[in-house]
Formats: structure tokens, sequence, C-alpha cells
């Protein structure tokens, strides 16, 4: 038998690992495996036929991509919030974003990463994917608190949103949710970027705080409705 370097072991082993992550990504997006519900290793390794060890690596990048959580000692479970949790996010996110919003105003960074990301939400939008549309949401709202230029508050929202997005992917795919249902927010993506280009740190502050405020009333319902 030939052995393969260790450069292309670990490359193979990392394909493993990403196709085995994107295998479980569907199952929990499809609602195959329910928010909160225990992903049971050896169930998984047995139905894709690979080793228990290939599949707890895999759900490690799931963890990373914010589709799973784990406490000490625990199995992974699929992301799960209740809508007082969701509510209680949104109050932190305006408060953390505003505030990046207003820093970015001040230091007048290049905001081409922030239109970048407006560029594939409005492409999203009119080509119809959702999906595209949540991850390109959230990059906008990565960069926005990058752009600020204080890291402790980027890895602080990093780690709140990241999982909350995977969470709306979840909970707009199972419940059909079209992207043309989320178009009235690309004008308030765009205004936000016009008063940082303004210099306007308190107007743009207030409008992240007032837009994390209006989409926090109505988020929880729209995720869970169904659409004919």
């Amino acid at each position: 038998m030939v052995e393969l370097p260790n450069t292309a072991q670990s490359d193979a082993s990392l394909l493993v690992k990403q196709s085995l992550a994107a295998k479980l990504r569907e199952e929990i997006i499809e609602g195959h495996l329910a928010p909160g519900q225990r992903i049971v290793e050896g169930h998984w390794a047995r139905k894709f036929g690979v080793a228990q060890t290939s599949v707890r690596e895999a759900i490690n990048l799931l963890i990373n991509e914010g589709f799973a959580t784990k406490a000490s000692g625990r199995s992974a479970r699929v992301t799960s919030y209740s809508e007082k949790d969701i509510a209680q996010i949104y109050e932190l996110r305006g408060a953390l974003e505003g505030l990046a919003a207003r820093l970015t105003a001040q230091h007048q960074p290049d905001l081409e990463p922030l239109e970048g990301a407006l560029t594939e939400l409005r492409k999203a939008t009119k080509g119809g994917d959702i999906r595209k549309l949540i991850e390109a949401d959230l990059h906008f709202h990565l960069r926005l608190c990058e752009l600020c230029g204080n890291r402790f508050l980027y890895a602080q929202i990093r780690t709140l949103i990241v999982p909350l997005f995977a969470f709306v992917a979840m909970r707009v795919v199972q419940s059909h949710q079209t992207a043309q249902a989320w178009e009235s927010d690309l004008e308030r993506h765009k205004r936000i970027i016009e008063l940082i280009r303004e210099g306007d740190p308190l107007a743009a502050e207030f409008a992240v705080r007032a837009a994390m405020q209006q989409f926090a009333t109505r988020a929880y319902e729209i995720w869970q409705r169904k659409e004919p």
C-alpha cells in the first residue's frame, strides 16, 4: 500500500470533515435535526459510514459556524433560541452595533467591505436566494463591527451573531420564507452606510439601534410563520 505524504493525509482528512459538516448542516437547516436536539455522534457515524471521530470533528466545524453548541462534558446540540432569547440578543445587538456605527462614522475608514456586503444582499434578494441573503446580511454586520476599529467589540459581536444567523437560516428555510420578504431591509442597510459616510456618528448609531429595535419586535414571529 502506498502511503500518502502527511500533507496529503491532512488535506484528505480536512475534506472528509468538511463533507460531513456540510451533510450535517443540511440536516439541521432542513429540520431533520431540530433546534435543541442532541447530535448523536454514533448515529451519524453509522449513517454516513465513517469513524465517530470524524463526525466529532465535523460537529466542531458546525460549532464554529454557529449551527451547534456544546457545554463542557455534554453532547453537542443544535443551536436553539427562545423568543425571549431573541429579544435579549437584539437588545444587545442594538447597543454593540450602534456603538460600532458611531465609531466607524468617527474614524471614516474605507467602506468598500460594507458596500460589497450590501451589493451581495441586493443580488441575493433579486435572485430569491434566501440562504445567500442571510449569509450576506451576516457579513454586512460583521464588516460594520470590524471597521469600527475596536477588536474587543468585534470579538463580542461575532460570538453573539454567528450562532444567531445560523438559527435564522434554519427557521426561514423550514418556514419557507422568501428573500422578497426581506426586501425592505435593504434600504435600512443603505441608510446606515450613508450616515457613516456623512460622518454623523450619533445619527448612524441611532439608525442601527432603531433598525434592531424594529426587527426585534417581529423577528421571531416572521421566522416561525409558514408561507403558503
